[in-house]
């Protein structure tokens, strides 16, 4: 138990850095500006494994040393366990009235009738009875009985095992993937149509189920008064998906935490944001880039931060900026609401050397900037590019024209395959189960003695409480009241009594 507490301490250790430490499999814009930002941090937190903690050999190691040691204190646990099953009740304490809880009582019946009456009530209170006589005119029934609790924390323990087998085979043979479509727009479940691609080291892509969705609609419900003001409360994607090529069409509505089931696979939608419509126009007149631009939210109003990149212009163009849905300034821009109400997109332009032929890959939500020239106004000062849907500027120098053509709407969908989630499922109900037993179940022990003393029988009768909180005085109380109720006489009945003769006068 030593060893599996520290273990413990070092997994909640381990998992520090992966709160403080933007992680790459959870937030990749994040990541990326963080390792803009310390340059010379970064490659050292790359060796540590500290951009992916949850993946790394170093937390994978303390996980697995953890189950070992999980294992290591079940099986003796469980001998021990069924040992203690089998074993007869123990013996009764010379000293019975010396427990804290006990009675005595004396009474006319034979110490063979206590003994088999009190074998009787501790059958019905569910008890493990033993009978030990001690010659012809004494002996005692020792009984237990809440072996359940014990029960409960090896199920608690041993479905912590099964929970890890169900996470670890959804791991193995499962993927998980995400990708950001815009409405209107649609997906084929295939790898080079995901953002993001997750496989477990034994998943086989030709396991991947050939369906295809679109998006239809989006709808969406914004707090209109209240603290919450301006933010989405409901949303729903009206989605046509076919289970395989020329398949039927079938329509759902998928809503946050009720995911479209087809086959193993699972589709969920987790998120939403605003994709730009920006048209980039070159030196030469031409058309070097126009679309929708996926815009990642960075606040809880959907302010909004996105790169567009022109390669393809005669000189190299990019923008980096923010969308401000309900655009407002009070010490600074910032959106009010996140609804579409007063929408304006800030941008600054970049040209020259994008970084792109570096060989190395590239988020398309991050800009390399490294050897990327500002592009100034032409007295020199600062240019920056504030527009609203439908406005069109000139660049500086004759670099070209930027037209703010209007805003999409973009679902993120979260696409997974996790065999093991029945076997994980099975193993939280039976932790449930297991709690509730050891929480529950109150193990106790008690004795009943009886012996013959000057033509009377004296009945001892004693309890122990092996847990905190337990009611062993209540139950001493009970079982004495029914071996007395048991040993009084019986009353005689009313019409016997009316029957007795009567003497005549």
């Amino acid at each position: 138990m030593r060893t599996a507490l520290v273990l413990l301490l070092l997994l909640a250790l381990a998992a520090v850095p992966g709160s403080l430490v933007p992680q790459a499999n959870v937030d990749a814009l994040k990541t990326s500006q963080w390792q803009d930002n310390h340059p010379k941090l970064t490659p050292v937190y790359e060796k540590l494994g500290l951009f992916d903690v949850y993946s790394s050999p170093w937390f994978a190691a303390i996980y697995l040393l953890l189950v070992v040691s999980l294992v290591g204190c079940i099986v003796p646990r469980t001998k021990v366990y069924f040992r203690a099953m089998r074993a007869r009740p123990p013996k009764a304490p010379r000293h019975l009235t010396r427990l804290g809880d006990h009675a005595t009582y004396e009474t006319q019946a034979s110490v063979d009738e206590v003994l088999a009456r009190a074998e009787q009530v501790l059958r019905r209170r569910r008890f493990r009875r033993d009978r030990h006589d001690e010659g012809t005119d004494q002996g005692f029934v020792a009984a237990e009985k809440g072996h359940l609790r014990e029960a409960g924390n090896l199920v608690f323990h041993l479905s912590i095992l099964v929970v890890m087998a169900g996470v670890a085979a959804g791991n193995l043979f499962g993927y998980q993937g995400g990708v950001i479509v815009t409405v209107g727009n649609g997906f084929s479940n295939n790898l080079t149509q995901y953002d993001d691609f997750v496989p477990g080291s034994l998943y086989r892509t030709e396991w991947m189920e050939p369906f295809a969705f679109d998006i239809d609609e989006f709808d969406i419900e914004w707090l209109t008064s209240g603290a919450g003001a301006g933010q989405a409360r409901n949303f729903v994607s009206h989605l046509t998906y076919t289970e395989e090529p020329g398949g039927e069409e079938k329509e759902y509505d998928l809503r946050v935490n009720h995911p479209l089931t087809i086959g193993s696979t699972d589709i969920f939608l987790i998120g939403h944001g605003y994709a730009p419509v920006i048209t980039v126009t070159d030196s030469e007149g031409e058309v070097a880039y126009s679309g929708p631009t996926i815009f990642l939210p960075t606040d809880m109003n959907f302010r909004s931060f996105g790169v567009v990149k022109a390669p393809d212009a005669a000189t190299p163009l990019a923008l980096e900026g923010e969308l401000y849905p309900t655009y407002a300034f009070a010490d600074g821009p910032y959106s009010q609401f996140g609804q579409l109400v007063n929408p304006l997109v800030s941008m600054e332009v970049y040209t020259g050397d994008l970084g792109l032929d570096d060989g190395i890959s590239q988020s398309v939500y991050v800009l390399n900037k490294a050897k990327a020239e500002k592009v100034t106004a032409d007295d020199g000062g600062m240019f920056r590019l504030d527009m609203r849907p439908g406005d069109t500027v000139e660049l500086p120098d004759g670099l070209g024209s930027v037209t703010f053509e209007g805003i999409e709407r973009w679902n993120k969908i979260q696409i997974s395959q996790t065999p093991g989630k029945f076997v994980a499922l099975a193993g939280v109900v039976l932790a449930l189960l297991g709690l509730i037993g050891s929480l529950y179940v109150r193990p106790r022990r008690v004795w009943v003695r009886a012996r013959r003393l000057e033509g009377r029988t004296l009945v001892e009768v004693g309890g122990l409480d092996r847990s905190a909180g337990g009611d062993v005085g209540e139950e001493i109380e009970a079982l004495t009241a029914e071996l007395k109720a048991a040993a009084a006489p019986a009353a005689p009945k009313a019409d016997e009594a009316d029957a007795a003769p009567k003497e005549q006068s």
